[in-house]
């Protein structure tokens, strides 16, 4: 191999994996860093990228791109894993990878690489992009091949070959962050016992210190789409940004769980997803008066599966494509406004409207009514209780 691109974040594994890839390969190494919404983490790379080694670095800006064709079609699907996490690392690792393959065929490259490690979910997600889209390149995973075994052997790695890393030994988790979430995995999180430590979290403030004053926020749809904040239309970046801020202020979207890896084995993770916990609240309240009931059940079965898709990496596949189709169809009507409330970390559900509701008064209300003959359900009970019927005289005649 005489060019390798490597999926650079800056953080201890990639930092010191530039400097492995030229001693193990003796070849060029370029840096790729992806703006997925970081923000300041990304203004010191460049520095660090060509001190390590790196002959140049691209820093792409995909943004606009990772919110409108991966994460809103998430949003959208409903997508949750093991009905907790929303998936900020996930959903990011093929808009990444995507970028990667591009900068790979624009520089001439062999192969790519990244600083997943062997024990992760995020070696399987970069690897099944890479070869869906550029089934020629190699792959490399340090992790897999170099010595180091620890973080204690990459801190070691990094001091002798003075390469600046930003954690430390005494605070070791690592975080992801994108403009969808920020994880922190790994060191003091390791024990599912302890409770993180409250100084860790950077998007919400503790519930117990937000506000004592509730706050209301409406967020309007288009076919499925955020497009609007309190009827004031936006752009992606700013939408989620905006809603970054509010919903943080008030203590939303803290996760805490003990997941299943798909390579099998259980870890904690403890994830901020404030944006994406208004939205997919909000979505969700939205189908509850667009969507029909038999629609709206078998999308639940769906979400489970697309859910999988995205954890798993399997983004590029004709599954997760047919499931798209099949979510934009059941997205058509999904249009209006829901009104949220914001206090101490909860978020309840003020308001719903849509041009295209279902929800009709004259059916449902409690008072008279001239449109629904409440006489009619007697038949229907008798017609849809009748298996129940059968069975319960066959096992009166047992006796």
């Amino acid at each position: 191999m005489k060019k390798i691109v490597l999926a650079y974040s800056g953080g201890l594994d990639t930092s010191i994996a530039i400097t492995w890839l030229k001693e193990k390969y003796g070849c060029e190494v370029v840096a790729m860093a992806a703006d997925v919404g970081q923000g300041e983490e990304l203004e010191p790379l460049h520095e660090k990228a060509i001190a390590s080694g790196a002959s140049k670095l691209y820093i792409e800006d995909v943004r606009e791109e990772f919110i409108c064709d991966f994460v809103y079609p998430m949003l959208k699907s409903g997508a949750l894993y093991e009905e907790k996490y929303l998936m900020g690392t996930a959903i990011a690792r093929p808009a990444i990878a995507k970028r990667l393959v591009e900068v790979a065929e624009k520089e001439g490259a062999d192969a790519i690489a990244h600083g997943a490690t062997g024990k992760g979910n995020d070696q399987v997600r970069f690897e099944l992009t890479v070869k869906a889209l550029a089934p020629h390149l190699k792959i490399v995973a340090p992790w897999r091949e170099w010595d180091i075994k620890s973080r204690d052997d990459a801190f070691d790695y990094a001091e002798k070959h003075g390469i600046p890393v930003p954690v430390t030994k005494e605070k070791p988790y690592s975080m992801d962050r994108n403009i969808w979430h920020i994880s922190y995995e790994g060191g003091v999180l390791e024990d599912p016992s302890a409770e993180p430590e409250k100084e860790m979290f950077l998007l919400t403030v503790d519930p117990a210190d937000a506000p004592d004053t509730p706050e209301y926020v409406e967020i309007g749809f288009e076919r499925g789409v955020p497009v609007s904040i309190d009827g004031q239309t936006k752009g992606p970046i700013e939408l989620l940004t905006e809603l970054n801020s509010l919903a943080g202020k008030h203590g939303v979207g803290r996760v805490d769980i003990v997941e299943n890896r798909l390579v099998g084995m259980k870890s904690r993770g403890v994830y901020e997803t404030p944006a994406g916990t208004l939205l997919f609240f909000a979505h969700r309240e939205l189908e509850s008066l667009t969507l029909d009931r038999e629609t709206m059940h078998f999308k639940e079965i769906a979400g489970v599966k697309y859910g999988e898709l995205v954890y798993y990496g399997q983004w590029y596949t004709p599954l997760r494509e047919a499931l798209d189709a099949f979510v934009d169809s059941t997205q058509r009507n999904v249009t209006g406004s829901v009104r949220l409330k914001l206090f101490k970390g909860n978020i309840t559900v003020a308001g719903r409207k849509s041009p295209f509701s279902l929800y009709r008064e004259d059916l449902a209300t409690f008072g008279a009514d001239v449109i629904y003959n409440q006489q009619d359900a007697e038949g229907f009970i008798n017609l849809f209780g009748l298996p129940l019927k059968v069975q319960g005289l066959l096992e009166k005649n047992k006796k």
